[in-house]
């Protein structure tokens, strides 16, 4: 068995967990910034990497003493090494390689979104690979094939905005505040998705990618037009949304073939009409559907501790020059989508 130490900072969430080889969470330790970010609508690039390194180290320090651990009874240490704001990937990513120095431990430098995609298998060790995956968050919203650890297959993209970003983007349109998911769906629940007309961008179409850049203008003039109540808005966009979702998933499973099991996860992976879609299409393609519980969709260091564990297992180690990267796709071989907003 082996002790991992991760670290994750790529946008507005620090945070330091210590995670078995045998999944048990030894510590978790979260810090969020909701409060510095509130005023201005979303995450201020400058100001998040500011927070993470005022707190990373006295946070580390918590996650070690919650675990009752001293550094060299770790066997590697996992950063989130990108995709993110490079502001503050750069200062977790910095942190971990001095750890791993200081300490003489092997450094594993995680993608972040690998650490979303391996976190269903943290959460159920009945999950083998393969495994059909949507990866629905802020900053991307892809469906991928999972063959095994490092080895993705990216079947769809979003040629625009990721959902995760519309669901934000609503929720300050609406006058909800930051951040937006959450607020979104509880608004949600008191209106009425009919009520308000809203278009399902690519619904149908022959291309496998999402969009969502229309979805949200579309938002903007329901709410300037002074039609509509908020609530509606609101819940007819998470419709909409969840109908896109559920179009592209069928068109996925259509084209490539089922596998066993559908996986979601990423931070749009918390919501409740989201999931119950999913489950409802696992259901129908007699697939297993598997869902981390919540905590563990949205940004946390347990997620890349447990990709750490997986890459070290299998043998993958990172130098200490390895470059901290604002981009890094999981599927680097996939053909590049339309759209100037691709996030790869």
């Amino acid at each position: 068995m082996s002790i991992i130490l991760g670290i994750e900072s790529s946008c507005d969430e620090t945070a330091a967990a210590l995670v078995t080889s045998d999944r048990e969470i030894l510590a978790h330790k979260l810090a969020g910034q909701e409060e510095a970010h509130a005023p201005f609508g979303g995450v201020v690039p400058e100001i998040a990497a500011r927070a993470h390194a005022e707190i990373i180290t006295p946070l580390i320090d918590a996650a070690l003493a919650e675990a009752d651990l001293t550094l060299d009874k770790v066997d590697a240490i996992a950063a989130t090494a990108g995709p993110g704001l490079i502001g503050g990937v750069m200062v977790g990513l910095v942190t971990g390689k001095a750890l791993a120095m200081a300490a003489d431990k092997p450094l594993v430098a995680v993608n972040h979104l690998e650490g979303h995609a391996l976190s269903p298998r943290l959460a159920n060790a009945d999950l083998d690979f393969p495994y059909l995956l949507l990866l629905a968050s802020g900053g991307h919203c892809q469906i991928l094939r999972v063959d095994g650890v490092g080895q993705y297959r990216r079947l769809a993209t979003t040629i625009d905005d990721a959902a995760g970003e519309a669901f934000d983007k609503t929720a300050k349109i609406l006058g909800l505040g930051y951040p937006g998911g959450p607020k979104v769906e509880a608004l949600a629940k008191t209106g009425d998705a009919e009520a308000v007309p809203l278009p399902r961008p690519l619904k149908g179409s022959k291309e496998p990618h999402f969009s969502f850049a229309g979805l949200k203008s579309a938002v903007v003039r329901a709410h300037q037009s002074g039609e509509h109540r908020p609530e509606d808005i609101a819940a007819a966009f998470q419709q909409a949304t969840v109908d896109c979702l559920q179009d592209r998933l069928e068109k996925a499973i259509g084209d490539h073939g089922k596998v066993r099991h559908l996986v979601v996860a990423g931070g749009v992976a918390a919501n409740g009409p989201i999931r119950a879609m999913l489950e409802r299409l696992a259901s129908e393609h007699d697939m297993q559907f598997t869902a981390p519980p919540s905590w563990l969709c949205t940004d946390n260091a347990a997620m890349i501790a447990w990709a750490g564990a997986e890459r070290f297992a299998a043998g993958f180690t990172d130098p200490l020059d390895f470059v901290a990267r604002p981009r890094w796709p999981l599927d680097p071989t996939a053909e590049k989508a339309r759209g100037a907003g691709v996030k790869a």
